[in-house]
């Protein structure tokens, strides 16, 4: 627990120095790095990432959707890639800069009899990967690409969404890469290299396709290992707003459960308004995660769920389930109590916590 003079509530704490360090270092090991700006913006919101963006000196910032343009946009000078596929109805910014991803034929044919657009819309080809969530296969990637060169649209290149295991996608990239030089996506239209955006992959397999493929321009898309990489750059902690003695049978909060035994009931700032106790399902499936998913289900049954603040070294128990803005915590007889204004440890997933303050220094 420590001492800091900051409003109370939950605080994103970032050592400026070390991340920088290691936001040019990502840059360094990543030619052609396309930082990705999109949900929440990795905890720091999309503002603050493009303007990162724009100090690293990239040429193009990836977001998710068409709703994050804006914001990304008056921030950052380069390009825009749009990760979602556009699909008929969805909005066609007048910006220039903004590429388009496509994955479907019907939509490429949507696409090139939009109206209106007083520039040559800019699109990108997703091929469909072994993610299977967006994408062309291979014939329709062949169709695609001519019917988008014919209405005179200006293909910027593939995308490949790969999954997320890593050190893996050497022998997929490789044969999708036959189908890109098929469609003729391995050349631009000048006749330059192509351009291939691709996701997920290692430095090391980037150097194997760029000696495999040397006519060709792999641009890696990357979010969480650029601005989430060093987890000891970010500190997150939340202060303590009140402290009350129970004893055994004591009733609180909104549903009156009684304390198990004597302690305190630590309210501290961080509730599910922070995404505070709402957590995403994981693809953990190993005999150990799935040990801990029966734990955690045995202590939620019992009405003991662990949550993500640290008090006195430990993980402490929610009291009961997380408030809008506040959390109890039950500490037993003989933990270390903090008082109020003190600062706890929290661990969260940051794609999914929404901070009170982010303080860089």
């Amino acid at each position: 627990m420590t001492q800091e003079s900051s409003a109370p509530g939950v605080t994103l704490a970032v050592d400026g120095e070390r991340w920088r360090r290691h936001l040019r270092s990502v840059l360094e090991r990543r030619p052609g790095l396309v930082p990705v700006a999109k949900g929440n913006g990795y905890g720091f919101g999309n503002g603050r990432l493009a303007r990162r963006a724009q100090w690293l000196g990239v040429d193009t910032v990836a977001v998710g959707t068409y709703a994050e343009v804006p914001e990304v946009a008056c921030r950052f000078d380069g390009d825009l890639l749009v990760l979602s596929p556009w699909r008929p109805g969805a909005p066609l910014p007048e910006d220039p800069r903004v590429m388009h991803t496509l994955g479907r034929v019907e939509d490429v044919l949507a696409f090139a009899g939009f109206a209106g657009l007083r520039h040559r819309p800019r699109v990108v080809l997703e091929r469909m990967t072994s993610m299977r969530r967006h994408g062309l296969g291979a014939g329709a990637l062949r169709e695609a690409a001519g019917l988008a060169h014919a209405a005179g649209l200006r293909v910027e290149g593939t995308a490949l969404h790969l999954p997320l295991v890593t050190g893996a996608h050497l022998a997929e990239v490789d044969r999708l890469m036959t189908d890109v030089v098929a469609a003729g996506l391995d050349r631009a239209a000048d006749g330059s290299p192509g351009t291939v955006w691709v996701s997920h992959l290692t430095a090391d397999e980037l150097d194997a396709l760029h000696a495999r493929w040397p006519d060709v321009r792999f641009r890696p898309r990357i979010g969480t290992e650029l601005w989430l990489g060093d987890r000891g750059a970010l500190r997150v902690h939340a202060t303590v707003l009140d402290v009350h003695p129970v004893e055994r049978g004591d009733c609180f909060g909104y549903r009156q459960r009684s304390a198990p035994r004597s302690g305190h009931l630590v309210v501290v700032a961080g509730g599910t308004a922070h995404g505070i106790g709402l957590e995403a399902p994981t693809g953990e499936g190993s005999l150990r995660a799935r040990a801990a998913s029966l734990a955690r289900g045995g202590l939620d049954a019992a009405g003991f769920v662990r949550s993500p603040y640290l008090v006195g070294g430990k993980q402490r128990l929610f009291a009961e389930p997380p408030h809008m803005q506040a959390s109890m915590l039950f500490l037993p007889s003989g933990a270390p109590v903090p008082v109020v204004g003190d600062e706890v440890e929290l661990r969260v997933r940051h794609t999914i916590t929404h901070f009170d303050s982010i303080v860089i220094d």
